[in-house]
């Protein structure tokens, strides 16, 4: 690593982070992947894996995009299945979301901004 770029490997550097390779959680604080503007997650997840509750009162824009797999999301607004390579789904501030891999999945998250 060097002080204003950084090489890695997202199945490598995603654990330390619940996934997150980017966003104000990543220290320190000066690594040039801690930023106030951007989330970016490489979300692996086995068939059956699914967050448990709700998210709630987000307020923040969020992008996931299904690299493999199947994957369902269900908002607030409804539910989207994502089964095919570039499948994504967009949704913004105020709706809340949760999540069921129907089959060993990998998928992008970009959320932003990165907030506290």
């Amino acid at each position: 690593m060097g002080a204003n770029w950084y090489s890695g490997n997202a199945n490598d550097d995603a654990p330390a982070n619940r996934g997150w390779l980017l966003g104000h959680f990543i220290q320190p604080a000066d690594d040039v992947r801690a930023t106030k503007d951007v989330e970016v997650k490489w979300g692996i997840h086995p068939a059956g894996d699914k967050r448990a509750g709700w998210t709630s009162d987000d307020q923040r824009t969020t992008l996931l995009l299904m690299v493999e797999g199947t994957f369902r999301l269900d908002l607030t607004e409804g539910s989207v299945t994502l089964h095919r390579q570039g499948d994504y789904v967009m949704w913004g501030p105020g709706i809340d979301h949760s999540w069921e891999a129907l089959a060993d999945s990998v998928v992008i998250t970009v959320r932003w901004p990165s907030a506290a």
